[in-house]
């Protein structure tokens, strides 16, 4: 995997794992992101200087947020996971496994094997 891969995985894993904890909670800090993504506080704090620099996300004192672009970027980085594990699960895959599978593969699978995963899926077909 080249250097721009793994530095965009990252990036969308980070805005995901933000995206997902805002649903829980109105607002996150770093020490949820560390817990969830179980890496470094000091990896995190390089993570989000990086976000902040793209837009991607703002601090209100010690409180993460994502702006209207990062949020955008998270929710489709997102739909894109779930509908890559709910076909993993459709085909078989155990639910454990297609959710781990899925969080590898979305960063990798093109947008049109996406639609048509979504489309396969919307249409009830075996």
């Amino acid at each position: 995997m080249n250097t721009y891969a793994k530095y965009n995985q990252s990036e969308q894993d980070y805005l995901e794992s933000i995206f997902l904890l805002l649903k829980e909670t109105p607002i996150v800090h770093r020490i949820e992101i560390a817990k969830k993504m179980n890496v470094s506080q000091a990896a995190v704090n390089k993570a989000m200087k990086l976000l902040s620099e793209k837009g991607y996300i703002y601090e209100d004192g010690k409180h993460l947020y994502l702006t209207e672009t990062g949020k955008e970027y998270a929710e489709r980085v997102y739909e894109k996971h779930c509908i890559i594990r709910d076909f993993l699960q459709k085909i078989g895959v155990t639910p454990t496994k297609a959710e781990e599978d899925a969080c590898r593969m979305e960063h990798l699978v093109s947008d049109e094997t996406v639609s048509a995963m979504k489309k396969h899926l919307q249409n009830g077909e075996k």
